[in-house]
């Protein structure tokens, strides 16, 4: 069983409106993805590698992931530390506001350590994925340490997979973003792509500069993601372009992005054809903009089971 690790932060999330009732729930870019993923293939082995606290709120977390198929293996306890926290505001129109408490998050210390537990099972893991907010939350000297782990599993065949997920807040500057958003192509097999971060990334005036350049990055497997337009994906036999589905009523857009890389990594990381793989992604993001929250009830995608 082909063993898949996703490396990020988890945080706590809170949904609601400002002063008014909140739903409690958890969810993270890398962490949303390998839900979906744990839960769409009973033939890969999902994995999270990230830090928490020693806090019951990390401890509910914990469960919460195992109860969910979760490999917690490679999740570090550091003692004094805790979970951050976002807060989701969904407008009229499905769309959403965040606003976040992280700056003592655990996940930021992860490799404050001389040997992480992701870097002890390099060596068996088939494929890693990270994004841009994985990056983002390190600090240099952590970032230095995922990019060689990245190296070393490309190195050997393993799939590296990097969704460039770009939050502008998270940086410092625009250039350092840029050089480590390149550092991670350069590193990876699959590159993930959201035209409009791609865009915001490089400074672009269009959507279509930004399609063009990512469709020249070195990854040998480029999907681009181009909202409600067809998903493209590049590769050294050409672009294909694969149909989005309509969905007539978007009721939250949180995890659209995340999802659609679980549904596209549960095929292509088992031997599926990329065309099979992006109708599979694009099927699951319709889904799950329907429901409120990062993830949906499992009830709500036992169909999309692979």
């Amino acid at each position: 069983m082909p063993r898949v690790v996703l490396f990020g932060e988890c945080m706590l999330e809170l949904q609601g409106e400002a002063f008014g009732s909140m739903q409690q729930g958890f969810g993270g870019d890398t962490l949303n993805t390998a839900v979906y993923l744990a839960r769409c293939s009973a033939d890969l082995q999902v994995g999270y590698a990230t830090a928490l606290g020693d806090d019951s709120l990390s401890s509910g977390l914990l469960a919460r992931w195992q109860a969910e198929g979760l490999d917690v293996s490679l999740v570090q306890r550091l003692p004094g530390r805790m979970p951050g926290l976002y807060l989701i505001e969904v407008d009229a129109q499905g769309e959403r506001s965040f606003s976040y408490w992280r700056d003592h998050s655990a996940a930021k210390a992860y490799f404050d350590m001389p040997e992480t537990p992701l870097e002890q099972a390099a060596d068996q893991i088939d494929a890693l994925y990270c994004s841009g907010i994985s990056l983002a939350i390190l600090p240099a000297a952590g970032r230095e340490r995922l990019f060689a782990v990245m190296a070393r599993l490309r190195a050997r065949g393993a799939a590296v997979i990097f969704d460039n997920n770009y939050r502008p807040r998270l940086w410092p500057s625009r250039t350092e973003a840029l050089d480590c958003f390149d550092r991670a192509y350069s590193l990876a097999s699959i590159a993930l792509v959201t035209a409009d971060d791609e865009q915001a990334l490089r400074g672009l005036a269009t959507l279509e500069a930004a399609v063009e350049a990512a469709s020249a990055l070195p990854c040998p497997e480029v999907v681009i993601k181009r909202g409600r337009d067809a998903t493209l994906v590049c590769t050294a036999s050409g672009v294909q372009e694969i149909a989005t589905e309509r969905v007539e009523k978007v009721v939250d857009t949180t995890a659209a992005g995340d999802s659609f890389a679980a549904g596209y990594l549960a095929v292509r990381l088992q031997g599926g054809s990329t065309v099979a793989a992006a109708t599979q992604g694009n099927h699951l993001a319709a889904r799950v903009i329907q429901y409120r929250g990062a993830l949906i009830p499992l009830a709500a995608m036992v169909d999309l089971v692979l």
